[in-house]
């Protein structure tokens, strides 16, 4: 590490590159051409949960058979009570007009041989209103913005610059901060990982879209980005964080051991006809659930779970051989493509199917402007808890209200921008006395210790004894791991770690608390 630091000044510092980070940078350069703007991802542009989004943005678009009210029921109904209905007719009002501006900037969605957009549909939605881009639409919708962003003359787009720690009183006053204190955010320490450089960034404001934290468990359909960095950076600068147990399965990743992250098999494709199937070739959601295979999404990852134990096997199965295949390949020209290649041909075999960590529904808690509980701090996409989900995601609603609070941070700022002041006397990094020969081996043995522990303990259903069991060995992890971070030299392995440690003890101590099951969360020993 070089002893070299670095500090730079910015108008808006936006940490992540998918859906909300991307919008929210487009939207402040676009009106405020004299101001600078630096977003920062930790790997390349379009490295994001956002790229590997399948299914698609819920959104009403055919009042004839849809409705705002009915789009408004579905995810109270998914969030199991636990949603904020304001916050959720603000989302789904808004939706079209984020829809429109996606179309401006240039995203195709699928439209049918009439001309009208080719509506999906997913589990809890009692409509067909998801629309897509094939079975890639999380890509098409970043590329159009990766697009929009680098044309932006006053945007400087940093890759593989990894976000440390947020700045506050407790680096610039040397003082302990309190929870639910007056915290302000000056910037951040970020890695320049190319340079092996840690740099300051002063900003007047600071946008906190750093994704999601699906590495935490063995198998995942995050890819292997989603770290918990942001959680754990809100987390140690003293925001307020809200129902990270709420931890959303997706009920139909592939199985296909050795592949990591595990590729998504979309719930369209529930919604596109498929039926579930357990080991003796028997459908099973009819026991489960009125809605089957179009039940939310913790339901049917509870039910196959339960299917697995009962069997004592690994996976379930996906049936598609009843649909028309050559309208599936044209819906789904990917997931047909990754089949072939396993040798699974999707007109005469099931496709082998099990949960896989997805997304996690609470994290740092906003007001319907993005604005977390710490000043000048913004937040936006699945590192919040807005309030939108409650329990549990309704599905495609996630990168809606990537846009929609992506707006209505940036309608916020737009007030504040001339009348802030930029930061001074923020110190640099210091990382003096750290040492220089630390075995790379400890982290991955951490890495893979998190994910056992947070897998068996803190997975689809929680007991009492295993959260216990979790905090035991998560609390000797933390203490380790702040050994190693304390006395060696920064890397991004180092603080990914920290990261997945502290996401995994919060999820753990949330688990605790709750006392009563609802959406993601179930613990056997509760009613």
């Amino acid at each position: 590490m070089s002893n070299k630091n670095t500090t730079i000044e910015t108008d808006f510092l936006v940490i992540g590159s998918g859906v909300s980070g991307l919008t929210f940078a487009l939207k402040v350069a676009t009106k405020f051409k004299e101001a600078k703007v630096i977003l920062i991802t930790k790997d390349k542009k379009n490295e994001s949960n956002t790229n590997y989004a399948q299914g698609g943005i819920a959104t009403v678009t055919n009042s004839n058979i849809d409705s705002f009210e009915q789009h408004v029921k579905d995810t109270l109904i998914a969030g199991d009570g636990l949603c904020d209905e304001k916050v959720v007719k603000m989302v789904v009002n808004d939706a079209p007009n984020r829809l429109q501006e996606l179309i401006e900037w240039g995203t195709k969605f699928d439209k049918n041989e009439n001309g009208d957009y080719d509506l999906g549909r997913e589990g809890g939605h009692s409509q067909n209103r998801i629309l897509h881009h094939t079975d890639i639409t999380g890509a098409e919708i970043e590329r159009v913005l990766l697009k929009q962003v680098e044309a932006k003359p006053n945007i400087e787009f940093l890759e593989y610059h990894y976000a440390i720690d947020l700045i506050t009183e407790h680096q610039t006053k040397k003082k302990k901060t309190k929870r639910n204190s007056k915290i302000t955010c000056f910037g951040a320490y970020v890695l320049d990982q190319k340079k092996s450089v840690v740099k300051t960034y002063i900003s007047k404001f600071t946008m906190l879209a750093s994704g999601g934290n699906g590495q935490v468990y063995e198998t995942t359909t995050n890819p292997k980005v989603a770290t918990g960095d942001g959680l754990g950076m809100a987390y140690r600068a003293k925001a307020e964080i809200a129902d990270v147990e709420f931890i959303q399965f997706h009920p139909t990743a592939l199985y296909n051991p050795g592949e990591y992250p595990a590729f998504l098999i979309s719930e369209a494709v529930r919604g596109f006809g498929a039926k579930l199937r357990n080991s003796n070739g028997q459908k099973f959601m009819h026991n489960y659930d009125a809605r089957e295979e179009l039940a939310s999404r913790d339901i049917v990852a509870r039910a196959i779970d339960n299917e697995l134990k009962k069997s004592g096997n690994s996976h379930v199965y996906l049936d598609c051989r009843h649909l028309n295949i050559e309208k599936f390949k044209t819906h789904f020209p990917n997931i047909s493509e990754k089949c072939t290649s396993l040798g699974i041909d999707i007109k005469k075999d099931f496709i082998p199917v099990a949960p896989a960590s997805h997304y996690i529904c609470g994290g740092i808690v906003v007001n319907k402007n993005s604005k977390t509980s710490i000043k000048k701090l913004y937040a936006c996409g699945e590192v919040t808890r807005t309030g939108l989900h409650g329990g549990n995601r309704l599905a495609s609603n996630s990168l809606l209200e990537g846009l929609v609070y992506a707006h209505s941070a940036f309608l916020n700022v737009s007030k504040k921008f001339t009348k802030t002041n930029m930061p001074k006397d923020i110190p640099e990094w210091n990382d003096n006395g750290v040492i220089k020969n630390m075995e790379k081996v400890l982290i991955t043995h951490d890495r893979n210790e998190v994910k056992t522990i947070m897998t068996n303990y803190v997975g689809i259903v929680r007991s009492n004894e295993r959260l216990l069991r979790a905090e035991k060995r998560l609390k000797v992890l933390y203490e380790d791991n702040k050994r190693l971070y304390d006395h060696s030299e920064i890397s991004t392995d180092l603080c990914e770690l920290r990261n997945l440690i502290t996401t995994a003890y919060l999820i753990t101590q949330f688990s605790k608390k709750r006392k009563k099951n609802c959406g993601g969360f179930f613990n056997m020993d509760l009613n």
